[in-house]
C-alpha cells in the first residue's frame, strides 16, 4: 500500500507555532520594550523634576496683592527674568545713582505668545526712569531694594499694563556655572572691549567662546562702552542666544546626562515663584518643543532720551506714545507686528532690534571686585 503523500509545509504538531499566538508574542515582547523605555524615561524625567525642585529656590509671595486683570482666553504667558547683583560699593548711594542696596542689573521679559511657535525676549534697561508704586519715580532697578520681589513685579505690571506669569531670578555665579555645564556659550561680539582691573578678561570681536568668570564680566560689563547699558543688554542678549543655539539642539536635547549636569548646575543659582515648579516648566517644554533658537526674537524696550534727574543721576526717560502701543501688543497678543512696524528707538537713536550705534571701547572703570559692572 502506498504510503500518504506528505504536505509541503508540514510540521509535526509539537513543532508548529500557530500563528495567533507568534503574533501575542510579537505585540507582547514590543509591549515589554514599550514600558520598559516608559519606564526608563518617567525614571529620567521624575529625577531631573526631582533635582529641580530640591536644588532651585522658591520665592514666598512673589506677587503683590493688586494685579492687572488677564483675559480668561489669553493663553500668552509673561516670565519675568532678572538677574540680581546684591554687592555693595561705597558709590552706589540713593544719592549719587538714585538707587541703593540691591539691584537688578538684568531684567528681561519674556513673552510666550498663544501659539508657542515662537519667543519673545524683551531687555529692559537699568536706569529707564518709571513709577514705583508707593516710591514715586525711580530707576526701575531700584525697585527690588526698596519691596523685594513684589514690588519689582508691581513696577514691571504698572509699566507694561500686563500681568506678570512667573519670575525666575538668577544669582550671577549662575551665568558661569551654566557656562560650564554647557562646555562654554558661543557669541558672536561685534567690538573688542576688556572688563575688571583685577586680571581682566578681553573679548575680541568676531566669534569667541565664554565660560566662568569671563562669562560673567561680558553680560555685566557696561562702562567700556559709549552707550552704556544698551551695548550690556545686547551683549546679555547674545548669551541668552548663545545658550539657546547651544541647548536647542541634537547633541544636547539627544545627550541626557548632558541635561542631567545642566539641570544639577544650573537650578542651585535660580529662585522661581511657587507656582513655576518642575511640571509647570516640564508642560512649558512641551509647548516649546518645536522652538529653535532662530524662533527666539529680542528686542530693547523703546525710550527716551538720556536725561539728569536733580542729584546729579544719569537717567534712560520714557517714550510714553510707543510704549502705549507696546503695551496694546502684549495685551492682544501681537508683539510681531508691533516689532514689524518699527516702532521706538533706543536712547541713543538706534533701533530697538539693532546693534548698538556706538559700541566704542572706552576702557573698564569698575574697581570693585574685578568683574565688570
Amino acid at each position: 500500500m502506498p504510503r500518504p503523500r506528505r504536505l509541503t509545509g508540514y510540521q509535526p504538531r509539537h513543532r508548529a507555532q500557530p500563528k495567533r499566538r507568534r503574533g501575542r508574542i510579537a505585540i507582547a515582547a514590543a509591549l515589554v520594550l514599550v514600558l520598559g523605555a516608559v519606564v526608563v524615561v518617567g525614571s529620567y524625567v521624575a529625577n531631573l523634576a526631582g533635582t529641580f525642585n530640591s536644588r532651585s529656590n522658591t520665592i514666598a509671595s512673589a506677587f503683590p496683592s493688586e494685579r492687572p486683570d488677564k483675559d480668561i482666553d489669553d493663553g500668552s504667558r509673561n516670565i519675568l527674568l532678572l538677574g540680581s547683583d546684591s554687592r555693595g560699593d561705597g558709590l552706589d548711594t540713593e544719592e549719587n545713582k538714585g538707587e541703593a542696596g540691591e539691584r537688578s542689573d538684568t531684567m528681561m521679559l519674556v513673552h510666550l505668545p498663544e501659539d508657542r511657535r515662537n519667543v519673545y525676549v524683551m531687555s529692559i534697561v537699568r536706569d529707564l526712569w518709571v513709577e514705583v508704586p508707593g516710591h514715586g519715580e525711580r530707576k526701575i532697578n531700584a525697585a527690588l531694594s526698596l519691596g523685594g520681589y513684589p514690588l519689582v513685579i508691581e513696577t514691571m505690571e504698572h509699566l507694561l499694563d500686563t500681568k506678570i506669569d512667573n519670575i525666575v531670578s538668577i544669582d550671577f555665579e549662575g551665568f558661569g556655572a551654566l557656562t560650564e555645564a554647557l562646555g562654554g556659550v558661543t557669541v558672536d561680539n561685534p567690538v573688542p572691549f576688556c572688563a575688571g582691573q583685577v586680571n581682566p578678561s578681553c573679548f575680541e570681536a568676531g566669534e569667541i567662546t565664554l565660560e566662568g568668570t569671563a562669562a560673567l564680566r561680558y553680560v555685566r560689563e557696561r562702562k567700556s562702552f559709549a552707550d552704556g547699558d544698551f551695548h550690556r543688554v545686547q551683549n546679555q542678549q547674545r548669551f541668552v542666544k548663545g545658550v539657546l543655539e547651544r541647548f536647542l539642539n541634537a547633541e544636547t536635547l539627544g545627550n541626557p546626562a548632558r541635561i542631567q549636569d545642566v539641570v544639577s548646575e544650573f537650578s542651585g543659582f535660580l529662585s522661581v515663584d511657587d507656582t513655576l515648579d518642575a511640571a509647570t516648566l516640564a508642560g512649558l517644554a512641551f509647548q516649546l518643543r518645536d522652538v529653535r533658537a532662530s524662533d527666539v526674537t529680542m528686542f530693547t524696550i523703546p525710550t527716551g532720551p538720556p536725561a539728569t534727574v536733580p542729584g546729579g543721576a544719569d537717567i534712560i526717560t520714557r517714550d510714553d506714545a510707543v510704549l502705549a502701543e507696546l503695551r496694546r501688543a502684549l495685551r492682544t497678543d501681537t508683539l510681531a507686528d508691533f516689532l514689524a512696524s518699527g516702532h521706538g528707538r533706543n536712547a541713543f537713536g538706534g533701533s530697538i532690534t539693532d546693534e548698538p550705534t556706538d559700541g566704542s571701547s572706552t576702557g573698564s572703570e569698575d574697581a570693585d571686585d574685578g568683574i565688570g559692572g
